[in-house]
């Protein structure tokens, strides 16, 4: 069965994600006491939260960035945004998984024939993915 080539590189560009999260969370384990202060960041508590997060952090990573140089207060600045990037990739990642349950369940589902199996998690699926999907 082909499948098509948004699916492959969408399911490709979450997984990146999640293996780059995994990386940097047992390299931040290695580092812990090398490290300066702690942050919170913003919560993630939803995929549209993490999306927002995203979106604007990244705005204001990149503003920070486009600087000819960078100060010690802008690297305090990004250190912190780091934290909230963090935060929403995290989530991205818990429902991305989540998502690729729903999928599969939608595949199993159509492949037995089982139209209430399908409509219901296709249903859950397309909700859940409609705030990257905009």
């Amino acid at each position: 069965m082909k499948r098509p080539i948004t699916r492959v590189l969408l399911v490709a560009l979450f997984a990146g994600l999640m293996a780059g999260g995994v990386y940097a969370e047992e390299n931040a384990k290695e580092h812990a006491e090398e490290r300066p202060d702690h942050f919170e960041g913003q919560s993630a508590d939803s995929l549209s939260q993490a999306v927002s997060n995203l979106s604007s952090t990244n705005d204001h990573l990149a503003a920070l960035l486009a600087k000819d140089e960078l100060s010690d207060d802008d690297m305090a600045i990004i250190h912190q945004l780091t934290y909230t990037l963090e935060n929403a990739l995290a989530k991205l990642g818990e429902e991305v998984d989540t998502m690729a349950d729903l999928v599969e369940e939608v595949h199993l589902g159509s492949e037995s024939m089982e139209r209430d199996r399908v409509r219901e998690n296709g249903q859950t699926y397309l909700e859940t993915i409609r705030p990257l999907v905009r």
